[in-house]
């Protein structure tokens, strides 16, 4: 019986020392994943409008600077105070000098979130995945119920 429970602590031992790659230098800033760099995604505050059964949010600037060619791209976040598994992904319209996504209050209507992976690697670092392929067009990533959004870009 001992035995077993050495083995099974081992084995949670190493599935957290497992990885092995970059880890982000700032906590709780999501970093596109390419090869052994990390990119920073553009943070930026959005700015909701509600009418009638939409919310729409508004985000400054026509572009991320945050840029992939990845179609399910990959990113790593060390997090203090965000929840990883509460992130959603959007796709975002560019609308003159701002981004902008309408999200339906309507179950059946309206933009709903893309699928996204979160995988613990162990001491707060965490790999976020896009569980679909995504087409060329700018993104945000954004914890559920706030105002704060990560952008990127798939071109």
């Amino acid at each position: 019986m001992r035995f077993l429970l050495l083995i099974a602590l081992a084995s949670v031992a190493f599935a957290q020392e497992r990885y092995a790659g970059p880890r982000p230098p700032k906590p709780d800033l999501l970093y596109l994943v390419h090869a052994d760099n990390l990119i920073p995604t553009e943070v930026a505050d959005s700015k909701p409008e509600s009418k009638h059964n939409e919310a729409t949010y508004t985000i400054d600037g026509a572009s991320s600077p945050a840029r992939t060619p990845l179609a399910e791209p990959i990113f790593l976040i060390q997090a203090d105070k965000l929840q990883p598994q509460s992130f959603e992904l959007y796709r975002v319209e560019s609308k003159g000098n701002h981004r902008e996504v309408s999200i339906s209050t309507r179950h059946n209507r309206g933009q709903r979130a893309l699928h996204l992976t979160v995988t613990p690697l162990g001491n707060n670092l965490y790999r976020v995945e896009a569980d679909e392929e995504l087409d060329d067009g700018e993104y945000a990533i954004s914890p559920n119920g706030s105002d704060t959004v990560f952008c990127f870009v798939v071109y």
